[in-house]
């Protein structure tokens, strides 16, 4: 029996070693594949954080072109900057000027490796300007505004690392002049004078109004309403202007019974009649004196000069022969 039980276990170990052998070889093969997908992963996670890198810094540059409209007050000061890039790195920076209703201008500084630079322009209007020196700031100033001043002004920057570009729609802004008067009876003239752009008329209380507008050759407008308030229980009336260079209210008591307009009116028609008779009458008199003048050189007879007739009776009488031919035969009969 003990025999047989030592020879049972012998026969075991084999077995239990082969099991155990084949459990470490089946463990080791899954830690060899684990090991060979890992770098794989790693490199995709690198690979993900640099493409969110590179997105974060795109955010950060500068764009390379834009456009803004920009709306300025006529008679004001207006700077107008380049984009934002460092100047150490600008090489040319060039304004493009394109005005509305004039020939279009350059004004451009080119800087050198020593620091310096070299300014170039064919731009006359001397309120348009640097604002400071361009090395410095390459912004734009215009001082005063004037309403010629309208149109499109582009910086361009070019640099090393590429072109940048952005433009400004100027809108110049002129305030109308407004006033108000009572033209007639019951009557009343709102005007905006000469605004850019056109400037808008509204009344307290409404009344029979009609408007007007004229469109002057510089884009400025003349906006004119005319209202009548038949109704007497108004009695005083407001006209408010509104405008993008500032909004105006004026009011004025309507009057009763106006009679300036009517009278003026009489004057205009009696005036022209008087002048017109006064001519009539000057004329009148002219004829009159100028026919006396010729009837008094008809009736007046023209002497004869003696003067004039004494050579000629000299004559008959001293060398005429026939005249001496008859004398004798007178004097022999």
């Amino acid at each position: 029996m003990p025999c047989f039980g030592r020879t049972s276990d012998l026969q075991l170990l084999p077995i239990l070693t082969v099991f155990l052998a084949a459990g470490y070889i089946s463990a080791g093969v899954e830690g060899f594949t684990t090991s060979g997908n890992s770098p794989q992963q790693m490199g995709q996670n690198s690979n993900g954080s640099a493409s969110s890198m590179d997105g974060k810094q795109n955010h950060t540059k500068v764009p390379t072109e834009g456009n803004t409209s920009l709306t300025v007050l006529e008679d004001t000061k207006a700077v107008l900057p380049c984009p934002p890039v460092p100047l150490t790195n600008v090489v040319v920076t060039t304004w493009k000027i394109m005005f509305r209703d004039k020939p279009s201008c350059i004004k451009a500084y080119r800087r050198n490796e020593k620091g310096g630079g070299n300014e170039t322009t064919n731009c006359t209007d001397e309120r348009i300007t640097w604002l400071y020196r361009p090395e410095q700031d390459c912004s734009l100033q215009i001082d005063p505004v004037v309403i010629t001043h309208d149109g499109f002004y582009r910086c361009e920057v070019v640099t090393p690392d590429g072109n940048f570009q952005h433009g400004y729609h100027l809108q110049v802004l002129v305030a109308p002049e407004v006033t108000l008067f009572q033209s007639e009876n019951r009557t009343v003239v709102c005007k905006a004078v000469a605004g850019k752009p056109a400037a808008r008329l509204s009344w307290t209380p409404e009344g029979d109004c009609v408007p007007e507008h004229k469109y002057w050759g510089n884009g400025t407008v003349t906006v004119q309403s005319t209202c009548h308030w038949a109704e007497s229980n108004v009695s005083t009336v407001s006209c408010s202007v509104f405008h993008e260079a500032g909004n105006w209210s004026l009011s004025i008591e309507l009057k009763q019974g106006a009679k300036t307009p009517e009278n003026l009116r009489i004057i205009c028609i009696i005036f022209p009649i008087l002048f017109v008779l006064v001519i009539m009458g000057s004329i009148w008199l002219l004829k009159i004196i100028g026919c006396r003048k010729c009837k008094m050189k008809k009736t007046e007879p023209t002497p004869v000069e003696e003067d004039e007739m004494q050579p000629y009776e000299s004559y008959t009488e001293k060398s005429n022969p026939l005249y001496d031919t008859t004398e004798r035969v007178l004097k022999t009969s």
